[in-house]
């Protein structure tokens, strides 16, 4: 069998180059899926392996070496979706959304917005769902107000990602923990170093410039409240399983466990609202998700979701770009630039701050909020594992620089639903997407201050000498 060598630094950089453009004119130019150019770049990759006559069993073992360490995390993924669904039913998720509803203030209507949406996403793990939903409804308040209607989006867009960023049924949380083999809830416990202060100051932003003495009717409100009261159970005892969440979390109860055992809190909680429930539409449920029949389409829409089916997009794209990132790693593609890359990364800010730009750069140049996360990761993971960083670190880095960000790009898929949902453009609503704006900044802290940048008990041989106190 040949022997495996790295190729050139220039052969590297021009085949990843030509895998990054082929994704971005994909994805950016022809508007196709992310699934479907990820899998044309895994063609490429292979044509390439062919023309440097690499045996075949390399092929093999790069995509099942990149797929290897996602196989928990896509299980979790698969969990994530039946909860979701389970949590609906059982009025877990409605009873938020009504205590949210009732920390609504009219004088600090734009604070207010942004509080509420980010323990609605919370509750949801969707910020997509938020916008276009309740966040419709707050629009249509903060434009009866006389609001800056951007303001009010950014105040929108800030709290849906926030609560999409630290919610454990986030499809992108889920995402970045898995790239970097961090434990779920240990990578949610980590962002907070960045995520608090961002959320914080951007509370502050928004009290100071959403103050308003105007009234207005909260009709629209008390009108999704009573009709979420009236078919779902609203109760204290609905909040056991986040309780229950929680104190998972505390006790450091391992994912997988934790999300079943808030499956089968769940489900008792069903059956003792409605005796009548058969197993066959339970089961139908966690496989297809849930479907509200409230009569109103805007919470029909926002609580009609979940399901194992509805993860499968998400787990086929993970699949295939864990593919793609081990083939890259197999001919050694990424440590042949990173080895080049590494060497100028001489203390902690300059790693933190290369990853974000990384980060940043590829939702810029690609548009996708996943593969901002993904690529980076791939391409960064041995670099801070030789530095003897904690996963959590580059995870955290991953959602600052990666997750929040691709909401501001005109272009990328998220910066685009928002303006469309709102009418409003991107580069308008952009200023006052504060939480975003915020979050590489204090990222950049944690990296200069050392907080929350945790070493691993023994670095593994081969270390960087990356100083944390320079």
């Amino acid at each position: 069998m040949k022997k495996k060598g790295k190729p050139s630094f220039k052969e590297a950089v021009f085949v990843l180059l030509v895998i990054v453009a082929s994704i971005a004119i994909g994805v950016v130019g022809l508007k196709l899926s992310p699934n479907i150019t990820i899998l044309a770049a895994i063609g490429m990759i292979m044509l390439y392996a062919v023309v440097k006559r690499y045996p075949t069993e390399w092929l093999h073992e790069g995509i099942i070496n990149g797929i290897k360490p996602g196989i928990i995390p896509i299980f979790i993924f698969i969990l994530v979706g039946a909860l979701i669904a389970v949590w609906i039913q059982a009025g877990i998720i409605p009873t938020l959304m009504v205590i949210g509803f009732k920390l609504i203030s009219v004088k600090w209507f734009v604070p207010s917005v942004f509080v509420v949406c980010a323990i609605v996403g919370s509750a949801v793990g969707s910020a997509f769902t938020v916008m276009s939903t309740i966040g419709i409804a707050f629009f249509g308040i903060g434009t009866t107000l006389g609001i800056n209607p951007a303001l009010v989006v950014g105040s929108i867009v800030s709290g849906a990602v926030f609560g999409d960023k630290m919610s454990p049924l986030s499809e992108s949380t889920n995402l970045a923990a898995a790239i970097v083999d961090a434990d779920l809830f240990k990578h949610i416990k980590h962002m907070m170093w960045s995520t608090v202060p961002a959320f914080v100051v951007s509370f502050f932003l928004f009290m100071v410039l959403g103050h308003t003495n105007r009234e207005t009717s909260l009709t629209a409100i008390r009108e999704v409240t009573d009709i979420l009261e009236a078919n779902f159970t609203i109760s204290f005892w609905s909040l056991i399983p986040l309780f229950l969440m929680l104190l998972c979390a505390w006790k450091k109860v391992p994912a997988i466990l934790t999300i079943l055992l808030n499956i089968a809190v769940a489900v008792g909680m069903i059956f003792i609202q409605n005796p009548q429930t058969s197993l066959s539409s339970l089961a139908t449920v966690i496989e297809s998700g849930f479907v509200a029949t409230t009569g109103n389409q805007q919470i029909d829409s926002l609580l009609s979701r979940g399901g194992i089916e509805s993860m499968m997009p998400t787990v086929s794209l993970i699949i295939l770009t864990l593919s793609l990132g081990g083939l890259l790693i197999e001919f050694g593609l990424i440590s042949t630039v990173m080895d080049v890359v590494s060497k100028k990364m001489t203390n902690t800010p300059k790693l933190i701050f290369t990853t974000l730009m990384t980060s940043i750069g590829v939702n810029l140049f690609i548009g996708e909020q996943f593969l901002s996360v993904i690529l980076p990761g791939n391409a960064f993971k041995e670099t801070y594992q030789k530095a003897g960083f904690d996963p959590t670190v580059l995870g955290r880095t991953l959602e600052d620089g990666g997750t929040v960000i691709n909401y501001l790009v005109p272009w990328g898929i998220a910066g685009s639903f928002v303006a469309s949902t709102f009418g409003i453009p991107t580069l308008t609503y952009l200023p006052f997407v504060f939480f975003s704006l915020l979050s590489p900044v204090f990222s950049m802290v944690s990296a200069f201050t050392g907080l929350g940048i945790e070493k691993i008990d023994e670095k593994p041989n081969g270390t960087l000498g990356i100083d944390t106190n320079e």
